[in-house]
């Protein structure tokens, strides 16, 4: 059973985003997570540039584990799954799943921080936090 508290991000895999062999290219998934953590914060009506401007914060990957289980392979469309684990101060922890139908393709798990203009750690902005409340698994802090 899927969680009905992911957030669903749909794509094609093309040409470019495989090797020689038709076999989506390793690092091809972390831009897949990306664009989707892009869309999730866009569908709880959160824009990454007004935000910077706004707050002076962005996003950076501190950390992430990735598990490749099964390859996908050209023209198969693809779901990125997103929830979030948990969400403290200035970070969160989304896990993310490319499935191919039913079938977990890849597993991810990130630690995003949230940074200021100079890259040191910011808190989280509330309209974050709580725009991304319907995707958390976890209550806040909690992790």
């Amino acid at each position: 059973m899927l969680d009905e508290k992911a957030h669903i991000f749909r794509l094609r895999v093309y040409y470019e985003d495989t090797d020689a062999a038709g076999i989506v290219y390793y690092a091809n998934y972390f831009k897949f997570a990306e664009r989707a953590r892009t869309e999730m914060l866009r569908s709880v009506k959160i824009d990454q540039n007004v935000l910077y401007t706004k707050t002076g914060v962005r996003f950076v990957v501190r950390s992430c584990a990735i598990d490749y289980l099964k390859p996908a392979r050209l023209d198969d469309e693809l779901e990125v799954h997103t929830k979030i684990q948990c969400v403290k101060g200035a970070s969160l922890t989304a896990l993310q799943t490319v499935r191919r139908a039913r079938d977990a393709v890849v597993s991810l798990k990130l630690r995003i921080a949230c940074v200021g203009r100079c890259g040191r750690p910011k808190r989280l902005p509330e309209e974050v936090a709580s725009g991304l409340q319907s995707y958390v698994q976890v209550r806040q802090g909690t992790c």
